[in-house]
């Protein structure tokens, strides 16, 4: 069976210069194209700032509305061969109805990250908690992504370390998953040396908790040590969604520049000596790290931002979660040539070697047509999934249809 057409439900629209979410979605889109899919994307979101042109990918851009039957009547004359939903809150909302109207189809799951890791790893993290199996398990909101990605036939995990953790803490058959990480071209890049670059850089949607966290972290606890020993060098916060509080960190007199939105984070990268990325919690795969180290720049950051990421390869600068030796290895790297030199190529290696993006598209076509051509036998295997459609779609079936009549009657 061939993929004709594929429907994308975003939870947002795509803004690819905005997050690594959004640049997520368009390498996803991109893939099914290059398997001579047509694509349609829909969304029951507002655009955003800066939407990424899906028309020019010859995407077909379809708004949808929540808990309305016209939905059913959309997809059935669609009737597309996969469909691809963004995150777990988009397969709550429509994966019922997709099984309902196409049972045919392949539902496909992309987590773009564990939310339930992320979330829980934040809790921990205000209440100064060591992260546990247990707070994990217990957690609502890990139910809910694990239901979701038991009730997908395939769900797509950008990180190791989170296919390990969701096959040996929850369970879920290998069968169930595929690692499909962010991905970068093996392109050419201009290529400055040290002495052409200066200054540091921080680079983030503000809209996700964990970079306004960094900021903060860099603002408070990072930056006024660097500036002491470089009392010259400027740092560049960048990121789309800059909310009033994010603006008033700017300081010229420090050095701390809030800049705002950088329509080519590619630009921002290629100018800085080194990137800045002290992450406190959060999940998935840092996508700032991945472009900072493809675009010849070496960066400082903690073992939760590496995550997924070093593998077993040098890193390309530094991994430190104190403070005090994070600020020291941001000056070291910045101001030793031959350091630098050798973070910057062991960036390229682990590029070179864990994110090419042919090795994974390559990988990817043949699991879905892995999938695709005993979808049947795939579903009986996965019976904890059929259970979980099965409720859920009675639950959310009737829940939708009250909320839309309690809406028409309104």
């Amino acid at each position: 069976m061939e993929i004709k057409s594929v429907l994308f439900i975003g939870f947002v629209w795509p803004e690819a210069n905005s997050s690594a979410a959004g640049s997520r979605m368009i390498q996803l889109i991109r893939y099914f194209s290059d398997l001579g899919a047509k694509i349609t994307f829909a969304s029951s979101a507002k655009l955003g700032e800066h939407p990424s042109d899906l028309k020019s990918l010859g995407v077909e851009m379809v708004p949808i509305r929540l808990n309305h039957s016209s939905f059913d009547d959309f997809i059935k004359i669609l009737n597309p061969d996969a469909v691809v939903f963004d995150r777990y809150m988009t397969e709550e909302q429509f994966g019922w109805r997709v099984a309902e109207c196409c049972p045919n189809c392949i539902r496909i799951l992309d987590t773009e990250d564990l939310h339930c890791l992320r979330f829980v790893r934040q809790q921990c993290y205000k209440k100064g908690e060591q992260l546990t199996e247990s707070k994990l398990l217990s957690n609502e909101l890990s139910k809910r992504e694990l239901a979701s990605i038991f009730r997908s036939d395939l769900s797509l995990v950008i990180s190791q370390f989170e296919m390990q953790l969701l096959e040996n803490l929850f369970g879920v058959s290998s069968n169930l998953l595929f690692y499909l990480p962010l991905v970068v071209e093996q392109e050419t890049v201009n290529i400055k040396d040290w002495k052409n670059k200066k200054d540091f850089v921080f680079i983030g949607n503000f809209m996700h908790a964990p970079n306004w966290d960094a900021v903060l972290n860099l603002k408070n606890n990072i930056w006024p040590s660097i500036r002491e020993n470089l009392p010259e060098v400027k740092l560049h916060i960048y990121g789309a969604y800059s909310s009033v509080k994010v603006k008033q960190l700017h300081n010229e007199q420090s050095g701390f520049l809030v800049h705002g939105w950088a329509e080519s984070a590619r630009e921002v990268f290629e100018s800085a000596r080194v990137s800045l990325a002290p992450i406190r919690f959060g999940a998935g795969l840092k996508g700032k790290l991945l472009e900072s180290m493809h675009f010849g720049t070496p960066n400082v950051t903690t073992s939760i931002g590496a995550e997924g990421i070093q593998g077993n390869m040098h890193w390309g600068g530094f991994v430190e979660d104190q403070w005090d030796e994070f600020s020291k290895a941001a000056v070291k790297l910045y101001l030793d040539e031959k350091v630098w030199v050798a973070s910057r190529d062991s960036g390229y290696n682990l590029i070179r070697e864990r994110f090419d993006s042919q090795v994974h598209f390559v990988a990817f076509k043949n699991r879905l047509q892995q999938v695709i051509s005993d979808l049947k036998n795939h579903r009986n295997k996965n019976f904890i999934g059929a259970m979980l459609t099965q409720q859920t779609t009675a639950a959310s079936k009737y829940m939708s249809k009250w909320i839309e009549a309690k809406n028409s009657n309104e």
